[in-house]
């Protein structure tokens, strides 16, 4: 990262994808019939629009660079939050959906990670210590939701 305006244009960017994805996840459960599934991938793209809505209230006022979708260099083929599209198999578990939702979020605490090692610069450690700390609520959330459903007991999002 070069700048903070560039990792708020890839904080965004990240979460704008991974909201969709999680949604067009929802929808796909939704349609072939799969509701309980279809409620943790909504809830998964409810919880990355108030990420999005963050990083984009934290860019406000700067001069953030509107990069076309080619011009992200991310560490694999799409940005690291989006789960894998796989995961609109109308057959998929309760558990294997979330070990897909935990492993997005794993992904991004990574890249995360990664970028709060790599900088030099104080103002871009702050915010990726922050993004890291996020993240690794969030992983540490989907994996109490995976023991709970280890021990056969309701996870949080089909109360």
């Amino acid at each position: 990262m070069r700048s903070v305006e560039e990792f708020l244009a890839y904080a965004v960017k990240l979460e704008e994808e991974a909201a969709i994805r999680f949604g067009e996840l929802a929808d796909a459960m939704q349609t072939c019939g799969n509701s309980e599934v279809g409620k943790l991938f909504r809830r998964l793209s409810d919880y990355s629009r108030l990420h999005l809505a963050d990083a984009r209230s934290r860019s406000a006022f700067r001069d953030v660079p509107d990069l076309k979708p080619q011009a992200f260099e991310w560490p694999d083929f799409e940005s690291p939050e989006s789960a894998a599209i796989w995961a609109a198999d109308p057959f998929i578990g309760r558990e294997q959906a979330l070990e897909i939702a935990r492993d997005a979020e794993q992904a991004s605490l990574d890249y995360y990670a990664k970028i709060l090692e790599a900088t030099d610069d104080p103002e871009i450690q702050l915010l990726a210590q922050e993004f890291v700390e996020e993240e690794t609520g969030h992983v540490a959330e989907l994996e109490k939701w995976i023991a709970a459903h280890k021990a056969g007991a309701p996870l949080p999002v089909n109360r």
